[in-house]
């Protein structure tokens, strides 16, 4: 088992490692943008139902396999239609770098923290509230006229409550921890004579209820869009949502910010998530690109490079190969044309014929294609010193001239035309054909062009005339030669 391992682990290349490195980084991205959202939970589903689909397929579950894969599908599309506002506000990041490699802070506001956001959105529009955080001390004896609530609380609902039209907007509510539990409550007023006199009804109760109890009590000013805040014998402005904020938590005996506790946790919590986000794609990856559950055979041109430059290629046994591969389905069906290639090195050649014996080293393959099998395993090349020559020029007549007209002469100019070639293949060539020129289309005499008909195993020689000019003289047949 070692020793496999071991084995499987040296056919990684450092590309495969970048590979598996950068999409571990975007998983764990993703988790890092999306962590404690309602889309992240349904993507880790989706996930899920993906492995159950690659399990059941494995093991030969074909209408399961099926069934798994067109839920996921669907899946996918409602996470990009229901949760589009999530993922918009989790890719609205301020720059790229928060985006790319930062650790955006996930906002998970407290109680606290809504409470003076809608105590200062409230000041910003003139609308008047008052708000009861109570201590430890029971304040049963001493408000009245409250009507049960019981809401979680959050800046909205807290607006809404003190809302101009709303019944209830002239009474105070009453916040424990995270819920309003009474609204519409009456608070004792404040005796005090020592109060500015520009403090109205809401302040006189703020302090009224802050003299007879340890509880803190908010008052928003409607007239001068002031926070105020009141506990025991003391009242005083709140200019800042900070202040107020840090003031709710010393009264409530919260810490403050994040300890050094937490900021481990959460440092252990994405280690964690960066550990996992590497095992699955190396997972993945291993999946994708070791598995061989797909074979195929390719007809595959044998290209030949490095040729001598003193010889030409005068013939080849064969001019493409069968390869036949395998790997996993998905890498099978993304093979595209000229990702396989088959290139036979002609640096040692010699003058004459060659055996060459293909092999994998002759074979280019995309990562997580293997070779299986290739034919033929040889290939036979048969090389020449190539030498000039001058070839005369003949003109490919075909079909036939009517029975009342003769060809009595053609001239070609050039006569001649210097070609390149193998010693042997010139040797056998004594002549360089025109393309073909019927014979049935021409009624008088004239000139045309026609190209050179060069064989595969010759090129002409640089500079000379892939073309010719062919003069023709036609005259009418003597009456007693006609059939």
């Amino acid at each position: 088992m070692m020793t496999r391992l071991l084995q499987l682990l040296a056919t990684v290349r450092w590309q495969d490692l970048v590979d598996i490195l950068i999409n571990s980084y975007i998983l764990f991205r993703v988790y890092v943008l999306f962590q404690g959202t309602n889309a992240f939970r349904v993507l880790a589903g989706v996930t899920s139902l993906w492995i159950l689909q690659e399990v059941a397929a494995s093991i030969g579950l074909i209408l399961t396999s099926w069934a798994v894969r067109g839920i996921t599908a669907a899946a996918a599309i409602i996470i990009i239609v229901v949760f589009r506002n999530e993922i918009r506000a989790a890719l609205q990041l301020g720059n790229l770098k928060t985006f790319l490699w930062g650790f955006p802070h996930r906002e998970t506001r407290s109680p606290v923290e809504m409470i003076a956001d809608a105590a200062f959105r409230m000041a910003k529009k003139r609308i008047g509230a008052l708000m009861v955080i109570p201590g430890k001390e029971d304040l049963t004896e001493v408000i009245h006229g409250g009507i049960v609530w019981n809401g979680t609380v959050s800046p909205e609902m807290i607006i809404s409550i003190f809302w101009p039209k709303n019944p209830v907007h002239d009474g105070a509510i009453i916040i424990r921890g995270n819920s309003v539990v009474e609204v519409g409550v009456l608070l004792p007023l404040s005796q005090r004579s020592d109060l500015p006199s520009f403090y109205g009804t809401r302040h006189r109760a703020a302090a009224g209820l802050a003299e007879r109890t340890d509880a803190l009590v908010i008052a928003v000013s409607e007239e001068r869009g002031r926070v105020t805040i009141a506990k025991s014998d003391w009242i005083k402005a709140v200019a800042q949502p900070e202040d107020l904020a840090g003031i709710l938590r010393r009264h409530l005996n919260l810490q403050e910010g994040r300890t050094a506790k937490h900021e481990k946790k959460e440092r252990l919590k994405l280690a964690l998530a960066a550990t996992v986000s590497l095992l699955i794609m190396t997972g993945i990856w291993f999946g994708f690109t070791r598995s061989h559950d797909t074979i195929i055979a390719l007809n595959v041109p044998i290209e030949y490079v490095n040729r001598p430059t003193n010889l030409e290629i005068l013939e080849t046994s064969v001019d493409e190969a069968r390869l036949q591969l395998y790997g996993s389905s998905a890498l099978i069906k993304s093979l595209k044309p000229g990702q396989v290639q088959v290139k036979m090195d002609l640096g040692k050649a010699a003058e004459g014929r060659n055996i060459f014996t293909i092999s994998h080293d002759n074979v280019v393959l995309p990562p997580g294609i293997f070779l299986n099998k290739v034919q033929p395993s040889s290939i036979d090349v048969t090389l020449d010193v190539p030498v000039t020559a001058e070839l005369p020029i003949q003109v490919d007549w075909v079909g036939r001239l009517p029975e009342s007209l003769t060809l009595v002469k053609a001239r070609i100019i050039p006569e001649t035309v210097k070609v390149i070639g193998g010693s042997q293949t010139i040797e056998k060539a004594n002549t360089v054909y025109t393309t073909s020129l019927r014979l049935d289309s021409l009624t008088k005499s004239g000139t045309t062009t026609a190209s050179l008909a060069i064989p595969p195993s010759l090129k002409l020689f640089p500079g000379a005339p892939d073309k010719v000019t062919i003069t023709y003289v036609i005259k009418e047949r003597p009456a007693d030669q006609r059939r």
